[in-house]
């Protein structure tokens, strides 16, 4: 099966019209980071004017303002957002993590344990403050470690995610051991801007995306 990727759109959205003048995948998977001044759905509607089922995971950036935020987790596509299941698309199992980690809740790096395990502990926390009676805005795009343990008792074959493990100098082995746990064979990712084909110490093939990019795979061929 093909699926165009695309890397962290920071606002140009010039790949989209690439894409759907050049002929679409049955299958669009966006990496986050979109920062957008519209909906999703419109953004990306040349997309699904042509066919394609587009799927997302959201980025650090996309909580930065309750606009863009809005725009991402309120729009006609947020139940395309894979961040947190497993969804089958087209006869393949899409795993899906988005946001990244932030040392106030956790850094797997780090020997200190999580400074918060789950959103609910953060939401009992009164002095963290809270954004429409919930979570901190930026803390809705951070990644706990109740995601992580959630995802990792389920099986996939593909691993998107926003965060990078560590075929990326800047990665986190404990997405390695993400990956394997849910027997992934391909992981995607973006955050960093650049664009890669690597492999995990495990095996596991990794494609990294660069800003604003895009490119065509077909998911099957690549294990």
């Amino acid at each position: 099966m093909d699926i165009a990727l695309f890397g962290d759109s920071h606002g140009d959205f010039r790949a989209i019209e690439e894409v759907a003048t050049s002929g679409v995948a049955p299958v669009s998977v966006f990496l986050g980071d979109f920062d957008l001044s519209r909906p999703l759905e419109e953004e990306v509607g040349p997309l699904i004017e042509a066919g394609s089922d587009v799927w997302y995971v959201h980025g650090n950036h996309d909580a930065d303002s309750p606009e863009w935020y809005d725009f991402v987790f309120s729009s006609g596509l947020a139940d395309r957002n894979l961040s947190g299941r497993v969804v089958d698309i087209g006869g393949y199992r899409f795993a899906g993590l988005g946001g990244v980690f932030r040392n106030k809740v956790w850094n797997p790096r780090s020997t200190e344990p999580p400074g918060f395990s789950t959103r609910k502990q953060m939401l009992k926390d009164a002095a963290q403050g809270k954004w429409r009676d919930g979570l901190p805005m930026r803390h809705r795009a951070t990644i706990f470690p109740e995601d992580v343990q959630t995802l990792s008792r389920q099986r996939a074959d593909v691993l998107v995610m926003h965060e990078a493990p560590t075929s990326h100098r800047y990665g986190f082995g404990r997405l390695d051991e993400l990956a394997a746990a849910m027997g992934v064979k391909l992981v995607i990712h973006g955050h960093h801007h650049e664009a890669y084909d690597g492999k995990l110490a495990n095996g596991i093939s990794v494609i990294g995306m660069g800003q604003a990019d895009w490119r065509i795979v077909k998911v099957g061929d690549l294990w």
